[in-house]
């Protein structure tokens, strides 16, 4: 999709106009991510970021770090109670 914008010449004096395509899809992917609409993964194939390390720092460079919560946590220690628990059976 494709948008045009109209832009005051004093606003776009202050912009490399080559980058400034560019500048707003990254601010508009963050400002997406930071709301939870797109993952990482989607930040990366929007961005065409070549891995993982790209993209954790695109994120950091944007002060946009991994959301993860109470909830998160909670869900973590139980995957993780649950494996050792695995283990545990697995080794008697």
């Amino acid at each position: 999709m494709q948008v045009t914008l109209n832009l005051p010449d004093e606003l776009l004096q202050h912009f490399n106009l080559d980058q400034l395509a560019r500048e707003i899809l990254e601010a508009l992917v963050v400002q997406a991510y930071q709301l939870e609409k797109i993952t990482s993964a989607e930040v990366g194939r929007i961005l065409d970021l070549p891995s993982r390390w790209a993209i954790d720092a695109f994120l950091k460079e944007h002060n946009a770090y991994l959301h993860y919560d109470e909830a998160d946590l909670e869900s973590d220690r139980e995957t993780f109670r649950q494996l050792r628990e695995n283990h545990s059976h697995s080794n008697s």
